[in-house]
Order: structure tokens, then C-alpha cells, then sequence
């Protein structure tokens, strides 16, 4: 698939108008023989090569320079004003927690965050026993390159990079993008109706898989 994805990319460069900005590359994935109210796809993918720059929050007992900001035990009730916590969700990609503060969590911030669906998540590994700076660091990096899939309609639309990025590196994060969503549906190909590769501003070029 990766090849396909190169060739597509190629294509894309050729037919977009250039802009004055970085575009976005999203791949698209078309979903067929779905309900989405029965079904769902919910999933936190390491990519191999970071696609956008994201920025992680955790809440933690101390401060630590790991994460892009830190949220200690005494200073979680001073974020009960609403507006100031949609804000806080807004800018931050990844939330992570140790896991004696999720009770707190849950109280202070699980309404807005948990809708958005960022809410410290185990399964990501956002969720710690304890703080190990080893561990913490290894998480970090992982979530820096990880994309969160969660389908709230038969259509899959996720970043896989910017245009500056080389072409192989793109095409290796479409292919494990699209082999992880493949692998998580019911069918496995059989429920894909079609694939796509866009930029921000161009039409999307359909992918033959």
C-alpha cells in the first residue's frame, strides 16, 4: 500500500496550486456495510513519523519539564471555571495522568474533556501507576507521533503529515494508518468503500486498493 500512497502524493504535488501556508495531507477513508450506531472504531495509533505538532498536558504530584505543560495535585481545583477549561482542552492534543489523581480528574474535568474524548486514556498509556521520568519520556515521544481514530460517521478523516514532509515518510504513515483502521473494523476490507489522499485545499485523489 505504501507505494500507492507515494504515487498519490506525487499526483497531489503535481495538481495542487501552491499556497502560502504548510497544507495538511489527510487521508480518508470511505467506510461501507457500517453502523455506526452498533459499530465503532476507537484507537490510538503510533505512526512512525510525527504528523503534526502536538502538544501534551499531564497532571501530575510534581512539576516535570517532560510535558508541554503540568497540572500538580494543589492546582487542580483552581480549573473548575468552564471557559478556562475549554481552553485548556482546545490547546492541548494529549492529556495523561498519574493514576492516584484520576478520581480528582474525573470530578474536575471529565465533562469537558471526556465529550472531546481526552480524557487520560489506559489504553494509550495515558495513565500512569507512578511517575517515572523514563517512562514518562518514552510516553511523551510515542504520543508526539499518535493519532486518535474515533469514528462518529461512516468517513475517516485523519493527518498523516504536512507538505513539507518527504513523500516516503508520508506514505509510511498512510499505510500504518491504514492498516491499523482496516485491521479494527469488523469486515476488515470488506467494510472499506474507498480511500483518498487531500491536501487542505485540494480535491482528494481516490487511492485503488
Amino acid at each position: 500500500m505504501k507505494e500507492k500512497f507515494v504515487e498519490a502524493l506525487k499526483e497531489l504535488r503535481k495538481s495542487s496550486e501552491k499556497r502560502k501556508f504548510e497544507q495538511t495531507i489527510d487521508l480518508i477513508i470511505n467506510l461501507k456495510n457500517f453502523d455506526i450506531r452498533k459499530e465503532s472504531v476507537s484507537l490510538f495509533i503510533p505512526l512512525p513519523h510525527e504528523s503534526t505538532s502536538k502538544k501534551i498536558c499531564a497532571f501530575l504530584e510534581t512539576p516535570s519539564e517532560i510535558f508541554d505543560k503540568v497540572i500538580t495535585k494543589p492546582e487542580l481545583e483552581k480549573w473548575k471555571d468552564k471557559k478556562k477549561l475549554k481552553g485548556l482542552a482546545k490547546d492541548y492534543s494529549f492529556f495523561v495522568a498519574i493514576a492516584p489523581l484520576m478520581p480528582t480528574i474525573a470530578m474536575l474535568f471529565g465533562k469537558t474533556l471526556g465529550p472531546l474524548g481526552k480524557m487520560p486514556d489506559p489504553k494509550a498509556g495515558g495513565v500512569l501507576m507512578r511517575f517515572n521520568e523514563q517512562e514518562a519520556k518514552q510516553l511523551a515521544e510515542r504520543l508526539k507521533k499518535s493519532v486518535r481514530v474515533k469514528t462518529k460517521e461512516a468517513s475517516i478523516k485523519v493527518s498523516i503529515g504536512k507538505e513539507n514532509m518527504s513523500d516516503d515518510n508520508l506514505g509510511e504513515n498512510a499505510e500504518v494508518l491504514y492498516n491499523a483502521v482496516m485491521n479494527a473494523l469488523t469486515k476488515k476490507k470488506e467494510n472499506i468503500k474507498s480511500v483518498m489522499l487531500k491536501f487542505t485545499m485540494s480535491k482528494p485523489i481516490k487511492i485503488k486498493i
